[in-house]
């Protein structure tokens, strides 16, 4: 067996391979929910219902998908040009840690000028973040999947030491946490007495602005073209490694707006458990979403419909809630599949 490149994969393999992945994925989960002795059929309808079935739900749905939508933007961004940035958590963190630092009075200005210098300077640490491993990967060769990898665990324990240090609250009972932001630092609800914040409004601007981005100018076509093929870019004129560079800035600056809309938006603090995982889960939406910055919004939704509707299924159904993270695995494994098979034909000897 070997494969061979596509010359033009066709509008019709591109749209349902992916679906076929979707469905490959569904026909798994099935498989386990029987396993555990529940109906398929009840199971996923529960878990749409518990997603979208009420406002409640989506509203919910829409909460979980805001930071989903920003490491699904950062991974797109990254992987598009085969800067390979498995670290988007750690970015998220120190998007984190900024918004706490600048936001609980370090600055005493008004909302209309404060919530504009978080996130630039949250964005600003994340982008610097990623522009170590992106400099060893351009000047020394070194593996930027390992180095962005290994800060993840690094940020952590970076800030599990502030918050038992200097960020540390001192009216939080000795719990590891950081203080609250100030009102003026807080995104508002889009909807009074919900979780929903306008961090959801900044992540769908911002897919809109990564895709103008990547579709529209001189930068985007630099970076399909370092990621198609790096040797015959370099041989055209375009600085390679430049063009990394940029990427990296602009993937840590978008992973590390997760950090800021979940400090500013929803927890309103900094705690070691902040995150759940959306740093490695953006890297599903990324591929469900095809490196499509538009199609981003749709997966982080998908993804975050999920979680959101496996915790209520659980309580119903009395399936554990772990089968939501096998399906967001198996979503993956058989995405990669459907974009080779997309991109590659299969050749039997």
């Amino acid at each position: 067996m070997r494969l061979e490149p596509k010359p033009a994969p066709s509008l019709a393999a591109t749209l349902l391979y992916p679906v076929g992945a979707v469905v490959a994925t569904l026909g798994f989960a099935a498989l386990l929910v029987l396993a555990a002795g529940a109906s398929p059929l009840s199971v996923f309808t529960l878990v749409a219902r518990g997603a979208a079935g009420s406002q409640f739900a989506l509203v919910e749905t829409l909460t979980r998908a805001t930071p989903l939508i920003f490491t699904g933007l950062a991974i797109a961004v990254a992987f598009r040009a085969k800067l390979w940035n498995i670290g988007a958590e750690a970015q998220l963190y120190a998007g984190a840690v900024v918004t706490v630092v600048l936001g609980t009075g370090l600055l005493p200005w008004p909302s209309l000028l404060l919530i504009p210098v978080i996130m630039i300077a949250a964005m600003l640490a994340g982008a610097l973040l990623l522009l170590g491993p992106a400099l060893l990967k351009t000047r020394f060769g070194v593996d930027e999947v390992v180095t962005t990898l290994l800060l993840n665990f690094i940020m952590l324990l970076f800030v599990s030491m502030l918050l038992e240090g200097v960020l540390k609250d001192p009216t939080g009972l000795g719990w590891p946490q950081s203080q609250k932001v100030i009102a003026e630092a807080q995104l508002p609800r889009i909807i009074q007495g919900k979780r929903l914040h306008y961090g959801f409004v900044i992540a769908l601007a911002a897919a809109v602005a990564v895709w103008v981005v990547m579709k529209k100018t001189a930068l985007g076509y630099e970076m399909r073209a370092v990621g198609h093929n790096p040797e015959a870019a370099r041989f055209a004129g375009i600085p390679v490694n430049r063009v990394l560079m940029k990427t990296a800035l602009l993937s840590g600056g978008l992973a590390a707006l997760a950090g800021f809309s979940e400090v500013a938006g929803l927890k309103g603090n900094l705690t070691l458990d902040l995150s759940p995982g959306y740093g490695y889960s953006g890297i599903v939406v990324a591929m469900l979403a095809m490196l499509n910055p538009l199609g981003v919004i749709a997966s982080a939704i998908f993804v975050a419909g999920i979680f959101v509707g496996a915790d209520a299924m659980s309580r119903s159904a009395g399936v554990p809630s772990y089968i939501a993270d096998v399906m967001v695995a198996t979503a993956l494994l058989t995405m990669v599949v459907a974009i080779l098979l997309t991109r590659f034909r299969v050749r039997w000897r």
